[in-house]
């Protein structure tokens, strides 16, 4: 009996329930992915009573991590409509490895793809769609644009980050101000993270629409009309380069969504619900 009640402790614990149908239930599952960088630290988060279903991979922004606000209330929202939800630590980042200032986009694209490989080998998955807020908006729409219509079912950009390029060419970031065309080794930002000189002489040269426009299946583009961080002007022109494109702004609303993060979270799983049911 004692042994029983260690193994039911086991199994609880993981989140690795089975029904008496056999169905799997819902679980939330802490994983390793290898990534560009080595490991990335990654939650797989499934839906109750279903054995096959849609995934969206979910990437957060700049200095930020998976367990954002924003990014579990949206995998939560997913969860409920039947769809699983991947995310994850860009490398530099949350509980990944690498260092923050060897972080750059291009080598989070490559994380992306990754973690992409990843989830197109689970065998329940039918079909995968990707999600970003802010930098991870711009990963995911040119990660998008790399993998091809095919392979992604669906986007969603969470105040997308395009500025970023413009950013490094006029050399700032934040209150930060830099020499662009000589940018020094390493940038301090905030809360002792270093910004290293590859990541900026990478972003100058991004060619973010360009690879983005190569995706032309269903994209949702979410923007507040108060973000100062990055204007909502940016995801204007993602909808302009989409065929398939919805554009939804939120009066108000700055670049974390922080007057209604569920609200935004829930506009988002609501267009996956429409385009994956």
């Amino acid at each position: 009996m004692k042994s029983m009640k260690i193994l039911l402790s086991m199994v609880l614990a993981v989140g690795l329930m089975v029904n008496v149908n056999g169905i799997t239930q819902a679980k939330s599952q802490d994983i390793s992915i290898d990534g560009d960088h080595g490991k990335l630290a990654a939650t797989l988060q499934t839906p109750d009573g279903k054995d096959e279903y849609p995934l969206v991979i979910i990437m957060h922004g700049f200095t930020a991590n998976k367990e954002g606000e924003l990014l579990k209330y949206l995998a939560d929202d997913l969860e409920k409509y039947g769809i699983a939800s991947l995310r994850f630590d860009f490398n530099g980042h949350g509980q990944s490895a690498g260092r923050f200032q060897d972080m750059t986009v291009p080598n989070e694209i490559e994380d992306a793809k990754c973690v992409y490989a990843y989830a197109s080998r689970l065998p329940e998955v039918k079909n995968i769609s990707l999600a970003g807020h802010s930098q991870g908006g711009v990963v995911a729409s040119m990660t998008a644009g790399i993998l091809g219509t095919e392979k992604v079912k669906s986007i969603a950009l969470m105040a997308p980050a395009a500025v970023l390029r413009e950013d490094a060419i006029r050399g700032t970031i934040f209150d930060k101000h830099y020499d662009a065309e000589n940018p020094p080794a390493t940038i301090d930002i905030m809360g002792g993270l270093k910004l290293g000189a590859a990541y900026v002489k990478t972003a100058q040269n991004l060619p973010i629409y360009e690879t983005a426009s190569q995706y032309q299946g269903p994209a949702f583009m979410i923007h507040g009309t108060g973000d100062t961080v990055v204007p909502y002007t940016y995801s204007l022109r993602y909808q302009r380069i989409y065929f398939n494109g919805e554009l939804k702004l939120v009066p108000g609303e700055d670049h974390m969504f922080s007057h209604d993060t569920k609200g935004a979270a829930q506009a988002v799983a609501d267009y996956f619900h429409r385009q994956l049911k």
